[in-house]
């Protein structure tokens, strides 16, 4: 119907899950709210992926799940070309750390001028913020070595698992097609950034395995980052709302009260 306006996944609402939190903090200082519920997630995230990291590079790094891990490394090693080498280079660096950081920084300057308000810029920054820091940490309680094959790339102070590029991309992506799903109002553009988000983090994950800086499950644990930790962004997005909300309406509430007309008598 002309003129019905959608809800963007930004946009929250009472029915939401978020809504019972935003009530029960009503109280806290706006912010702290999203600050608290995604402090638990990256704890939640930090020692889920602490212990398949440890299982990976401790426990099964020798039996058949390390050994078939190991095996695809080297199934894409022994298929390597000049062609491919060069273009898996290229692919490699669209969630390679200096083009994350001038994207985010770009992203977010974007979205705050032109929307004028903190819900887009702010998914943005903590999303990719928040990616790496998990990932610094996850990395350095982890300290996976690197697939035993030839290294086309040099390798980064940071341990194998998990894959740092797989993660930031779909954190940064992810990030912007929610941003269009938010604001653009062509159905084109934004099935365009989804399927980017989709693609591209595709392609970086394919490229880092063949250049032999991550095995399969190094990847694996790349989505499950990027992932959970962009979704739990939007829903501390939408949290943040809800509370400013709820505090903006009980401040009027309390405003209304005091301007309430006196009734004079006789």
């Amino acid at each position: 119907m002309a003129g019905r306006q959608t809800r963007g996944p930004l946009d929250p609402s009472p029915g939401d899950r978020e809504a019972a939190l935003a009530a029960r903090w009503r109280r806290l200082r706006a912010g702290v709210p999203s600050a608290l519920y995604l402090l638990g997630w990256a704890l939640a995230l930090l020692v889920a992926l602490v212990a398949l990291g440890w299982l990976l590079s401790r426990v099964v790094h020798d039996d058949g799940l390390g050994r078939a891990d190991a095996g695809v490394s080297r199934w894409l090693a022994r298929r390597r070309s000049g062609g491919l080498d060069d273009v898996t280079a290229l692919a490699s660096e669209l969630g390679g750390t200096l083009t994350i950081t001038i994207l985010a920084v770009l992203t977010v300057a974007v979205a705050a001028l032109a929307w004028r308000r903190w819900r887009e810029p702010m998914l943005v920054a903590v999303a990719v913020a928040g990616e790496v820091g998990i990932f610094l940490t996850v990395t350095l309680l982890v300290d996976r070595e690197r697939p035993p094959v030839g290294h086309l790339d040099e390798a980064p102070p940071t341990s194998s698992f998990p894959s740092g590029h797989t993660a930031a991309a779909i954190a940064l992506y992810g990030g912007i097609a929610v941003l269009a799903s938010e604001r653009a109002r062509s159905a084109l553009v934004r099935g365009l950034f989804l399927t980017l988000a989709v693609v591209i983090p595709v392609v970086v994950a394919s490229s880092r395995m063949y250049r032999g800086m991550h095995y399969p499950s190094d990847v694996l644990g790349g989505v499950l980052l990027g992932t959970v930790w962009l979704l739990a962004v939007v829903r501390g997005i939408r949290l943040g709302v809800l509370h400013r909300t709820l505090r903006h309406e009980a401040g009027t509430g309390v405003v209304r009260r005091r301007r309430r007309p006196v009734v004079r008598h006789g």
